[in-house]
């Protein structure tokens, strides 16, 4: 498959000064700033091919917003060969730009005091959209999202969700070849995600676009993506399909028993690790390799009415992953 997303060796870092606090440390800073270097990007390097949805996780402040203005051409990195549909983002292109959208969801791009038509009709012009191409493409789009009603509303007179959809037309009218998300769906009730991962899936589907995605939500990533790129301290901590996290980082299971008598937590002792614990109910994690052995330990000398082995959820791995806990 051909690479349309290209980095090779990518390195952002930020110059962030310090100052000690009060007025002394104002007047200090006036002659003497202290500084340190912040790695954003440390070392990055990927390839996505063409029609890929690829999930680009990791906790705040890992480097996955400065990775997507790299790629988009809103930063120049300080190291690092990057190629985006075989341009260098930091020209800045017109070619290069009209076939890219970079969707963020903290900020937008829509006149607040016009109607979201307004700024529609202004990207047609902006972008050269041909009149009859502008026609189909926001009427479809229109249509996936179903915005038909709010599209002569101030945008301020908009809901959160109402005003992500059309966030989502003005950047995707000129039908980019290369979509970058970074938390599209942030803010969002649990019903308005879904309708914007279904039109994610729906758009990358019927345009064959190559789409980053960023959310802190892994409902989107495990509804949308396949594939999943971790990052975390500005470097690539995993890189494959959603299904191997499981395999990579978990080495232990979750055994959930039910007990047809009151049980005390003492009876549960060198078993595992007690994730949650009820005289009726309890759930212990164990070792991946000994979770045979535990569980036949407890149906052997406890009152087990129900007993339940499953894999640990993908959200709780990356949790532990980022904040460095041991499970078990």
């Amino acid at each position: 498959m051909e690479s349309i997303v290209s980095v090779s060796h990518l390195k952002k870092y930020f110059k962030v000064y310090r100052k000690e606090p009060g007025l002394s440390g104002a007047i200090k800073s006036l002659f003497v700033r202290k500084h340190t270097t912040v790695k954003a990007v440390d070392d990055i390097s990927l390839r996505i091919g063409e029609g890929e949805l690829v999930g680009f996780i990791g906790p705040n402040g890992a480097g996955k917003t400065t990775t997507l203005k790299c790629l988009s051409g809103l930063l120049y990195p300080d190291a690092g060969v990057i190629s985006v549909l075989g341009f260098v983002p930091w020209d800045r292109k017109k070619e290069f730009l009209k076939r890219i959208a970079f969707v963020m969801g903290q900020k937008n791009q829509l006149w607040w005091d016009l109607p979201a038509i307004e700024t529609f009709n202004l990207n047609k012009e902006i972008y050269e959209i041909p009149n009859t191409e502008y026609k189909k493409t926001l009427g479809d789009l229109v249509e996936l999202l179903d915005v038909k009603d709010i599209l002569k509303v101030q945008v301020r007179k908009l809901s959160l969700g109402q005003r992500m959809k059309c966030e989502l037309i003005a950047a995707l009218l000129h039908r980019p070849q290369v979509l970058f998300l970074d938390e599209p769906t942030i803010g969002l009730d649990v019903v308005m995600q879904k309708k914007i991962r279904d039109f994610i899936k729906e758009y990358n589907q019927k345009y064959k676009a190559t789409i980053m995605l960023t959310s802190h939500y892994m409902g989107d990533v495990k509804e949308l993506a396949q594939r999943v790129i971790i990052i975390d301290k500005g470097k690539v901590i995993f890189d494959g399909q959603l299904g191997e996290i499981t395999q990579k980082f978990a080495d232990h299971k979750l055994i959930s028993a039910v007990f047809s008598r009151p049980i005390e937590r003492k009876d549960l002792k060198g078993i595992g690790k007690i994730k949650e614990f009820d005289p009726l109910k309890a759930s212990i994690i164990v070792r991946r390799k000994v979770t045979s052995f535990a569980a036949a330990e407890m149906l052997q000398r406890l009152p087990i009415e129900d007993l339940n082995i499953e894999e640990t959820s993908i959200e709780d791995i990356i949790r532990e992953l980022f904040t460095g806990k041991d499970y078990a």
